[in-house]
């Protein structure tokens, strides 16, 4: 499946009546429900109440389900869902169409992903994975769309089923890139070069999750000591320490994300954010619709203290407001994002009743004015 990537003009809203308020984008996918999704929306959330604003179209795109930001956060990047070729926009009142058939070194880029810093490896450099490749890439431009992208090829050793990488993550110091191989239960480590926006295999190249986990996702620690990864098919976070100079990773506990302390049928882990605080780790659980909550120690380790109802139906993706507030929790099937506030001293999650209406929501992402 071949897709399309949609390059914006970053809108920040004007400051409005509310005095705390953080605004969001909404990755829907126009395919699953073409009535109520026309692209990527904006949002607001005011931090002081926990009201949410009506969702307004930001641009028309087809299919974008995961979002990136630039780090001057002028620009937002979609990894969309289908389509016949790679086009990029740019948002002035409408969605303008800068370039087409762009020839891209990859195809179906599952996610991307943000660092602590920033969406991007470097001011030029955007990377992505390709699930149907088994594939890391990085993609390049100075100034305009992309040039000349380049591709690092995850390799392919014997896995289960098949060797798909999920998602990307660049280390806080931008040095390590970590590709999540799903398909595997590889978590693939490069050294990344900024200056040329290049991926190298690393040395060691690679870390293993339990047998037949398939991690998805995974989140630093704010000193980038700890990695924690969410395992699809697990129903599990694994926990690792992270050599900063070296790039590898030691597995330190594999922990559930259920009550039950098993995976179960029909249950797959999603999405997993680390508090701004770095005190508590959040993990969706779809299938089950519930919000994990760990309490993590000064150690890295994790201990499950809550697991809440997501208030949403197949909660994909979820966000958590940079106020360390709220909870946004995007459910897939329901068509609907739920709100949860986030208790400031335990971490421990409510349900506030508090949803809008959106289609299809494949993700959230926060845009921090600061």
């Amino acid at each position: 499946m071949k897709l399309s990537i949609a390059l914006l003009l970053l809108f920040m809203p004007g400051q409005g009546a509310w005095a705390e308020e953080e605004s969001f984008y909404i990755g829907a996918v126009s395919d699953l429900s073409p009535t109520m999704s026309r692209g990527i929306y904006l949002g607001r959330l005011d931090t002081e109440t926990g009201k949410l604003g009506a969702l307004t179209l930001a641009s028309a795109a087809k299919n974008p389900g995961f979002l990136a930001l630039s780090p001057d956060r002028k620009f937002l990047y979609a990894a969309g869902g289908s389509g016949s070729r790679r086009s990029w926009y740019r948002r002035m009142v409408r969605c303008i169409r800068l370039t087409s058939n762009l020839q891209a070194a990859m195809a179906d880029p599952c996610r991307y992903r943000r660092n602590r810093a920033a969406y991007f490896l470097s001011p030029i450099t955007v990377a992505a994975t390709s699930y149907a490749w088994a594939s890391t890439a990085t993609v390049r431009w100075a100034g305009r769309p992309p040039r000349c992208p380049l591709r690092d090829r995850v390799p392919t050793p014997c896995g289960r089923p098949s060797p798909t990488a999920h998602s990307v993550y660049a280390d806080p110091e931008n040095k390590f890139v970590y590709a999540c191989d799903l398909g595997s239960d590889h978590i693939w480590i490069f050294r990344f070069d900024a200056a040329h926006g290049t991926l190298t295999l690393n040395d060691p190249p690679s870390t293993k999750v339990p047998p037949g986990c398939g991690p998805r996702h995974l989140a630093f620690s704010p000193k980038g000591d700890f990695v924690y990864v969410a395992n699809e098919m697990g129903n599990s976070v694994s926990v690792f320490a992270r050599d900063a100079k070296k790039g590898g990773l030691t597995e330190v506990e594999t922990v559930p994300t259920l009550l039950s302390g098993k995976a179960e049928e029909g249950v797959t882990t999603a999405e997993i954010v680390l508090h701004p605080s770095g005190r508590w780790l959040y993990v969706s659980n779809r299938g089950i619709e519930t919000i994990s909550v760990f309490a993590r120690g000064a150690d890295g380790r994790l201990k499950l203290a809550q697991s809440v109802p997501a208030a949403a139906k197949f909660p994909r993706s979820f966000a958590v407001d940079p106020s360390g507030g709220w909870l946004l929790v995007a459910g897939q099937k329901d068509n609907r994002l739920a709100l949860l506030k986030i208790d400031p001293a335990t971490g421990r999650l409510t349900n506030t009743d508090q949803f809008i209406e959106a289609g299809t929501p494949f993700c959230v992402l926060f845009v921090s004015k600061n």
